[in-house]
């Protein structure tokens, strides 16, 4: 099984992604006039506004969901990998998807949040309803669904469980039962906030996602100052590696392009359709505001958060290896430079980000339950799906990590598939939308949204 996924994921990430991705990138910051880049100011103003109604879900809220899910064991193990296994010049790739990547995330939170359902517990959307109410494709719609559920699911979550459990093994007491102690009590928690509802998770998520992100990056900071003469050094090889020409064509499948575009896609998921999941539940005056919000998770995880991890391993002095992929890199690199504190400042942060990760995952696993079964499941099926989720939490904990790896970045890059030419299709609302957001604001005043100034006649379901 190993074997035959990592045959497709060749075949995804080599060639079809790459173009689709890249191209897409490119094509929307076109259309949207660079907006990733010229509208960052307006991206940290909207981030803050609240919603009307106090018991709505502010964009701030939605953003930390869709951080919660972006920023997590990827930004350290994902990394770790690209750097051990594609090289320095993987970093560099991995920017290059985020700043294209930032225009694709505001196209599809943007639709997302146009074609959003009222629900009895606020509003709700995603790719998934997109697809269905504006290209009239039930059958696609539900394809994605089941593929988002089975990406972030089972296959995410499952790694996100085996992740945590690897930081261990560099301690004594690590032997063969520690991964499924350690995966029970990691079920355990994530089963207490899901039966608590999707309130809780907005609730856990809020609170950990900003202290994790903050502190890690000051930690990252640290690292880098004491090894402030090899910075110069480490861009150099960055960039000397990722115009390596003859290093890349040579052997592509496990060239830094593939790695810096196959760990950036996992980071932060740009063009893959899970986050407009998120970006749908906030209550907002306008679909643009939130697409901008996204924009800035998007740079958040990948050109803050893995761009930490990067330096501080890069900049460390100790050279990945094969050997050392995942996170003996990472400890390895923090104890070279801040001895047994590294280690073990690494084994917390992974149980953050792994906590907050598996919260934000199976957010968006409710929303595609609730697309597929046409409403709100029902207190039993809930229960049923939230001991089978913890369960599987469980059983990554004790898998094979490279069969993991593979069926994640399969399971995402089929998501991908359907929802970048969707996308292309849609796009043109969220450009119109743009241009609305933009005439508003120029005319002094604070953008409301009506669907027929974009040239929506459709019924939509919040908005109308």
């Amino acid at each position: 099984m190993n074997a035959i996924v990592s045959h497709i994921n060749d075949a995804l990430y080599s060639y079809v992604l790459i173009i689709l991705l890249v191209a897409g990138g490119l094509y929307f910051t076109f259309r949207c006039r660079f907006a990733q880049f010229r509208m960052l100011p307006e991206q940290l103003r909207v981030v803050r506004e609240r919603p009307a109604d106090d018991k709505g879900v502010s964009s701030f809220h939605a953003l930390m969901v869709s951080t919660a899910s972006r920023v997590g064991t990827g930004n350290i193990i994902g990394v770790s990998t690209a750097l051990c296994l594609g090289g320095f010049g993987s970093v560099f790739w991995m920017w290059v998807i985020a700043l294209l990547g930032g225009a694709t995330a505001f196209v599809e939170s943007t639709l997302s949040q146009i074609y959003k359902k009222r629900g009895a517990e606020g509003c709700y959307g995603g790719p998934a309803y997109y697809i269905e109410t504006a290209l009239k494709c039930r059958p696609l719609a539900i394809a994605f669904s089941v593929l988002l559920i089975l990406t972030y699911g089972v296959g995410f979550n499952m790694l996100c469980s085996y992740n945590l459990q690897s930081t261990f093994s560099t301690y004594g007491f690590y032997d063969t039962t520690t991964p499924w102690i350690i995966g029970l009590v990691l079920a355990i928690l994530v089963g207490y906030c899901l039966f608590g509802g999707g309130k809780r998770i907005l609730r856990v998520t809020g609170v950990l996602v900003p202290v994790m992100g903050v502190s890690y990056i000051l930690v990252a900071l640290v690292i880098v100052l004491f090894n402030l003469p090899t910075l110069p050094g480490v861009f150099v090889r960055i960039f000397r590696e990722a115009f390596d020409l003859r290093a890349i064509f040579g052997g592509f499948g496990g060239s830094c392009i593939m790695y810096g575009i196959k760990r950036g896609l996992f980071s932060n998921e740009a063009g893959v359709g899970s986050a407009p999941n998120a970006s749908a539940a906030a209550e907002i005056s306008h679909p643009v505001k939130q697409g901008l919000v996204q924009t800035l998770s998007v740079f958040i995880d990948t050109i803050l958060v893995c761009s930490a991890t990067a330096f501080m391993c890069m900049c460390s002095g100790v050279e990945p290896t094969e050997a050392l992929s995942g996170a003996p890199f990472v400890q390895e690199s923090l104890r070279a430079t801040l001895g047994g504190f590294g280690p073990v400042f690494i084994t917390v942060a992974m149980i953050l980000f792994a906590f907050t990760t598996l919260l934000g995952n199976l957010y968006y696993v409710n929303q595609a339950f609730s697309h597929i079964l046409g409403h709100l499941p029902g207190k039993r099926f809930c229960y049923v799906y939230y001991l089978l989720a913890s369960g599987v939490i469980l059983l990554g904990a004790g898998l094979n990590a490279d069969l993991l790896w593979g069926i994640a970045d399969v399971t995402r890059g089929l998501m991908a598939l359907i929802n970048m030419p969707v996308i292309f299709l849609l796009g043109k609302y969220a450009y119109r939308a743009l241009a609305d957001y933009r005439r508003q604001k120029n005319e002094g005043l604070d953008p409301t949204f009506r669907a027929v100034s974009i040239g929506i006649t459709d019924e939509l379901d919040y908005w109308d």
